[in-house]
């Protein structure tokens, strides 16, 4: 199962405007700007946090077992980047407001978070004891820091951030949220680092929670959910599997966003061979592999991939037939989404790797 939380709050902090507040903002950026002479150097970091109220629910009463967690960010036009770099997120220490400013407000807004202050300029609660020491303050080391590398050509940010949410979950420290930032320090002191050399990585631009496109930035809970009690169904051989198709079951055209579905499916060989059973061969249900067969969702629009295969995306089975579950709360309503499956089967030389797009696609709605 792939479960997606939408943010809580999120803004950025700018160096270069210690009061500034961004919190309205419809892109969240992670910028570099270096002086002709190199003597001034000013960078901004994203602050991000997810309400982890039902996901914590869930763990507790079992429906989430053994899940992994990835920080989606989606791309805003990022600009001149570097041939490689790598972007950080870390668990913020100490609380903040978002603010109801934007980049363009003038006067500029100063009430809400800030590049020198937490709440605001009027609150003036500092991040640390010395503005000049400031940027936000975060936990870091083993278990405290998740990672991703990026190449010019990448746009989308899919980071497993596991060790960290387990950290607010387990109550080890509070969730304040996520600092996403290249390496650096408080203040950016360190000219050792990616954000205090004079190094120019270019701008990552990301849509922020305040985005009117459908990419806001999304908390994905990963977690394998399938079950398996084919009772007295029978497999596909593998003679059947070498030349199959697969069809959905019920599916409907459109579903509530606030909806948990079974969707289900069925492999069958595509030209049955002719029996005296009172069954007609096309009828009959029999059950894929166990534990190699998967489904993905993709935007019908975009293709972007929303639920690629994996782990969380295994197909279960009862004695009616394959399914899968699917959670629609935290997918974009009004938009269309696809669905296609992949079957692994046999092995060595035998091994079969197949997929079947046969246009099955349905619309969430409010």
């Amino acid at each position: 199962m792939h479960y997606f939380t939408f943010a809580e709050k999120d803004t950025t902090i700018y160096q270069k405007s210690g009061s500034l507040n961004a919190g309205l903002d419809e892109v969240l950026e992670i910028q570099k700007t270096v002086s002709d002479a190199g003597d001034a150097i000013n960078v901004s970091r994203i602050l991000i946090k997810f309400d982890l109220a039902e996901i914590s629910s869930s763990i507790v009463d079992g429906t989430i077992t053994n899940p992994s967690y990835y920080l989606n960010l989606f791309d805003a036009k990022s600009s001149n980047l570097d041939i490689s770099q790598s972007i950080y997120a870390y668990p913020i220490s100490q609380s903040w407001t978002m603010g109801q400013g934007h980049t363009y407000d003038n006067p500029i807004t100063e009430e809400g978070c800030s590049w020198n202050f937490r709440q605001g300029l009027t609150d003036g609660t500092l991040w640390s004891s010395a503005v000049s020491a400031s940027g936000g303050t975060w936990f870091s080391g083993s278990g405290f820091e998740a990672s991703h590398s990026i190449s010019h050509k990448t746009v989308d940010i899919r980071m497993n951030v596991t060790d960290i949410v387990n950290q607010w979950l387990s109550g080890s420290i509070s969730n304040d949220g996520f600092m996403v930032k290249r390496s650096g320090s408080v203040g950016n002191l360190d000219s050792n680092a990616d954000e205090g050399n004079t190094k120019l990585f270019g701008d990552l631009s990301f849509f922020s929670s305040d985005t009117h496109t459908k990419y806001p930035p999304t908390l994905e809970t990963v977690w394998d959910d399938s079950s398996w009690n084919s009772g007295s169904l029978s497999p596909l051989t593998m003679t059947n599997l070498e030349d199959m198709t697969i069809y959905m079951k019920g599916l409907r055209a459109e579903y509530k966003e606030s909806s948990r579905v079974k969707f289900r499916l069925v492999g069958r060989e595509r030209f049955p061979e002719a029996s005296y059973s009172t069954t007609p061969a096309n009828l009959s249900v029999k059950y894929l592999p166990s534990g190699s067969s998967f489904y993905s969702i993709l935007d019908a629009e975009t293709e972007e991939v929303i639920v690629p295969y994996g782990s969380g995306s295994k197909l279960s089975c009862d004695s009616t037939g394959n399914y899968f579950m699917l959670d629609l709360n935290g997918y974009q309503p009004e938009r269309y989404y696809r669905l296609e499956f992949r079957v692994r089967s046999g092995s060595g030389v035998d091994e079969l790797d197949q997929y079947f797009n046969e246009g099955f696609t349905f619309k969430v709605s409010q």
